[in-house]
């Protein structure tokens, strides 16, 4: 009887709901002082608290360059990417040798560049940039990869002075003496610069608008913007920049139920989402769509009900 009896509970355990296999999601953002890094943490928590048998975890990477390629190779779920770089990816232009095999899931927020120098470099414009210590971002990100546009369209990028560290190295850096300037694209405020402007002099430093509508005509993805006074400490004035939306996305190869999923988890539970994050408060179902390359069917499906 025994033995009837722990192999009918065994029978039910395997045949139970909480006994079937987690769908395993791992979501590619970029470093820990960045936006992406935050809202994809959130994103994670919400999927793993509230999605169908879903367990998420947010992988720290170089951001949007390298998520495409890995989500591409299914080294990751899903990933956050620049709409210009997944676009890239897409159609195999610079810097990918070949066509990704990746779809979106949805539009997200506005990344805005953002370029902040400390009171001691002098620089005013980003023209002064040219002969300073500055960082871009991580080598392979998105922001490395505008920064170096922005900069030639200024007559201000120098090879021999530019490095490649994590927003929150660069931040690092500039407070131990070692860097002059720092470059972001992320969502406003980002985590690096409000560290960043509350333990030095650093200014936000603004985009000339007619170098940017030039790289803007030969980049249409890109768009003018603007970081608003008051949001960093000390910088009182709205500073004129430039815009990449961010875009969720996953590979092509990905499963259409699972990708349904993480679509309806994450819209049927904005508002918790836009708790980690004021640029998650940004992400809207009616803009989501628009997105810069196909919709997965999964997600499709859900914008379609």
């Amino acid at each position: 009887m025994k033995k009837t009896i722990l192999a009918l509970a065994t029978a039910l355990t395997l045949a139970s709901p909480a006994a079937q296999a987690m769908d395993r999601v791992s979501i590619g953002t970029g470093g820990t002082g960045g936006v992406f890094y935050t809202v994809g943490a959130g994103l994670a928590d919400l999927l793993t608290a509230k999605g169908n048998e879903i367990s998420a975890n947010a992988e720290v990477t170089g951001a949007s360059i390298e998520n495409v390629r890995r989500v591409s190779m299914g080294q990751m779920t899903v990933g956050f990417s620049s709409a210009s770089t997944l676009y890239a990816g897409f159609v195999a232009e610079d810097p990918f040798e070949e066509k990704q095999k990746v779809m979106a899931i949805a539009a997200l927020y506005p990344a805005v560049l953002q370029v902040a120098a400390t009171a001691a470099s002098g620089a005013k414009t980003i023209a002064d940039l040219k002969d300073l210590r500055v960082s871009v971002g991580p080598p392979g990100s998105n922001s490395s990869v505008l920064a170096e546009r922005m900069l030639t369209a200024h007559d201000a990028f120098n090879i021999n002075n530019v490095q490649f560290l994590s927003y929150g190295e660069a931040t690092n850096a500039i407070k131990n003496g070692n860097l002059d300037a720092s470059i972001i694209l992320a969502g406003v405020p980002a985590s690096a610069f409000i560290e960043l402007t509350t333990t030095t002099d650093a200014k936000l430093i603004p985009v000339e608008t007619a170098n940017a509508t030039s790289l803007i005509s030969e980049y249409p993805f890109y768009a003018l913007g603007q970081v608003k006074g008051g949001i960093y400490n000390g910088n009182d004035e709205p500073v004129a920049s430039m815009v990449d939306p961010v875009i969720l996305f996953t590979s092509a190869d990905a499963d259409e139920e699972l990708v349904y999923n993480i679509t309806k988890t994450m819209f049927d539970n904005l508002s918790t989402l836009g708790e980690v994050h004021p640029a998650a408060a940004l992400i809207t179902r009616e803009n989501a769509p628009n997105t810069p390359i196909p919709l997965h069917p999964g997600a499709k499906r859900y914008f379609d009900e």
